[in-house]
């Protein structure tokens, strides 16, 4: 895939297996628990509730993770291990038959009956290991399950069809705006930075925008959305604000709470930049670093700094979130460090 500055992304990432780009199929099982945690049990029917998700399980509530699907030709895989498994032993609400989910990415829209849901997350992080796992000895939840919202409510039974309405593809760039403000948090001030920081990833590198939020300057609070917006699986968190030398500016100090590795260079060059306009931007403090697969950049909280911190390392960020993906990004440089062993 190619997230270039001038062109649409093209490609896919893959999953286990492939489905032929099926985009109608039908709901197999409806699974539900009390608990989270353990796995799920197979039921007749179920309510689905607008913004809620499944009435009575365990995993439904306000948040973006109110109903999980899996695939069946997963779980057939999983079954090709020799597991005897029951419907609902991953912890999935739903089993779905006919429908490439391979290539679906945060965003799209399936149609099951009458209730309508959009995915919210792919995969998700497992921090330990939970009955789950220790029940089947694997579990492809983290590697292939999709998460969802409920935008409009039903019944749902075992045998209706299932369509997807709406496709984004998992190759786009997925991307999470935090604008950090006291008082654009308490109301007090509009957010004109955050905004102009979607619009520009949008433009340039036609980034869907997955995620927008506004959080006061407190480390904790921080610390948390990033974590949250990482274990979704976006490809890039753009932070805005919190990172001049004032007392409450803390935005650096919580990004190093959370990220796994710095990357200092980032950095430099957004300061290296907008010092050429005002030496004033040597006083940033911003940071860019990775947590997991997500990489991670702190920019200035007024606009015309925001804007200009962002242009100055967009040329380098499809490269990084290809890299963090997994991609071979250097494959003819690659191909001529390749040696076999005892030539010369």
């Amino acid at each position: 895939m190619d997230f270039g500055l001038s062109q649409n992304p093209a490609g896919a990432a893959a999953n286990i297996g492939r489905r032929d780009n099926m985009q109608t199929g039908k709901l197999l099982h409806v699974c539900i628990s009390a608990k989270k945690g353990i796995a799920k049990h197979e039921i007749s029917s179920a309510n689905f509730v607008v913004e809620y998700g499944m009435e009575g399980d365990a995993h439904a509530g306000d948040w973006h993770r109110q109903v999980s699907l899996l695939a069946h030709l997963d779980i057939e895989f999983m079954r090709a291990k020799g597991l005897t498994l029951k419907p609902g032993a991953f912890g999935e609400n739903l089993v779905i038959d006919g429908i490439d989910t391979d290539d679906l990415g945060v965003g799209s829209r399936l149609r099951i009956g009458e209730v309508l849901l959009e995915l919210t997350q792919i995969g998700k992080v497992c921090h330990k290991r939970c009955a789950i796992y220790y029940t089947t000895g694997d579990c492809i939840m983290p590697r292939t399950g999709l998460f969802a919202r409920v935008l409009e409510a039903g019944e749902l039974v075992p045998g209706i069809p299932v369509e997807v309405v709406e496709k984004v593809d998992r190759s786009e760039l997925q991307a999470a705006v935090i604008t950090i403000s006291d008082r654009c948090a308490a109301g007090e001030t509009l957010d004109t930075a955050g905004p102009a920081v979607a619009s520009l990833l949008s433009e340039k590198l036609h980034a869907r925008i997955a995620w927008i939020k506004t959080v006061p300057d407190e480390i904790e609070m921080i610390a948390e959305v990033l974590k949250d917006f990482c274990d979704r699986n976006v490809d890039l968190v753009l932070t805005v604000g919190g990172t001049g030398i004032s007392t409450r500016d803390v935005t650096p100090e919580a990004t190093r709470t959370v990220i796994d590795r710095e990357l200092p260079g980032l950095g430099e060059a957004m300061r290296s930049a907008s010092a050429l306009r005002t030496p004033n931007a040597l006083l940033s403090r911003s940071v860019a670093g990775i947590r997991g697969h997500t990489l991670i950049v702190n920019l200035p909280g007024c606009l015309s700094g925001a804007v200009e911190n962002l242009d100055a390392v967009l040329p380098t960020l499809p490269h990084a979130v290809k890299m963090l993906r997994g991609e071979t990004v250097h494959e003819e440089k690659d191909n001529r460090r390749l040696v076999t062993l005892g030539s010369s």
